[in-house]
């Protein structure tokens, strides 16, 4: 499965502002989307506020969907999504999983509908912004009709800046509560290298601020231990084509592609800042999607067909409905 978040342009070195609303990089997600066509892929493009809020934006989306070619989530920025009660300046407010419950409900009920009401679409995937849920946020996609979620980031720890610990959470497809209707769809992340099998013991170690600052996971990449996510943002083909190769080695089915739909406009994210950085960006999509399906033997699915076959064999996958844990690992 392809997912691409889809969202505003802003320095991701500055702190979060609600004035940062420009999406041009939308008009340049043809690129990649011909590669899509190319082998057969229906990506899913979560749209977060601003994308939503311009009509530009959601003619060029629709026409995609109702080809076929695409299919259409939402993806939630607390900071420029209404209503604006929370103080932005508060880190912690960038993950709305922190945000009191009802207003982290009524952020998602407004983005919902705005997506209802301009591209005529009942967004049932939801993926979260920064990957911030909380502990009320499975309750409150269910409650607003969401089939979806795609937040959760195995073996990786956000609580050192106020968002949440995916420690010790599935690194493939798993319910999110015991009816079996709400299904976590997780980010593709696991380990390379020589010793890869140890990562999954050792995985606080690799966003400890202790460790990040004596430059631990530098250390276990010598040793060969590496951690990696199938994304072509800041990783090369070589080594998404090592991760794919460690997964189905491990017995693991089930991929995801994800990337920030600023790339695709050279200066927008620290991933792509030239012309020739582009060029490699859409090449290693390019790339990594022909390995999978014809030296792989993977299938590319859309995100709802995926759902369906879940659904369909419901026992199959297990039933995680532990939340991420927000409480600092520092």
């Amino acid at each position: 499965m392809v997912i691409i978040d889809t969202e505003e342009e802003f320095d991701w070195s500055q702190p979060f502002s609600r004035e940062n609303t420009a999406t041009e990089s939308v008009k340049h997600q043809g690129l990649a989307q011909k590669i899509f066509e190319k082998h057969g892929v229906v990506p899913t493009y979560v749209l977060d506020y601003c994308v939503v809020s311009k009509a530009e934006n959601c003619r060029f989306f629709k026409e995609l969907s109702s080809a076929g070619a695409c299919e259409i989530g939402a993806h939630l920025h607390p900071w420029v999504t209404p209503p604006h009660d929370e103080t932005v300046s508060n880190p912690a407010n960038s993950f709305h999983g922190n945000l009191a419950k009802p207003l982290e409900r009524e952020k998602i009920r407004r983005l919902s509908h705005m997506i209802r009401e301009h591209l005529d679409i009942r967004p049932e995937i939801f993926k979260a912004g920064r990957y911030g849920i909380g502990p009320n946020t499975a309750g409150l996609l269910k409650e607003a009709g969401y089939k979806i979620d795609c937040s959760y980031v195995p073996y990786t720890c956000f609580s050192h800046d106020h968002g949440p610990s995916f420690l010790g959470t599935p690194d493939q497809p798993f319910w999110l509560d015991r009816d079996r209707t709400l299904l976590e769809i997780p980010v593709t992340k696991y380990f390379i290298g020589a010793l890869s099998g140890f990562g999954p013991k050792i995985q606080a170690v690799f966003d400890h601020p202790g460790a990040v600052r004596f430059k631990v996971p530098g250390l276990l990449r010598r040793m060969g231990i590496e951690r990696s996510v199938l994304s072509p943002e800041g990783v090369g083909l070589p080594e998404l084509i090592r991760l794919i190769r460690a997964m189905l080695k491990n017995g693991k089915r089930v991929f995801t592609l994800t990337y920030h739909s600023p790339s695709l406009l050279p200066g927008s994210t620290p991933y792509v800042n030239t012309q020739k950085d582009l060029d490699a960006f859409l090449a290693c999509i390019d790339g990594v999607l022909d390995f999978f399906i014809h030296e792989a033997g993977g299938t590319p699915i859309p995100v709802s067909r995926f759902y369906r076959l879940a659904r369909q064999k419901k026992e199959a996958l297990p039933v995680f409905t532990r939340p991420p844990d927000t409480v600092s690992n520092g």
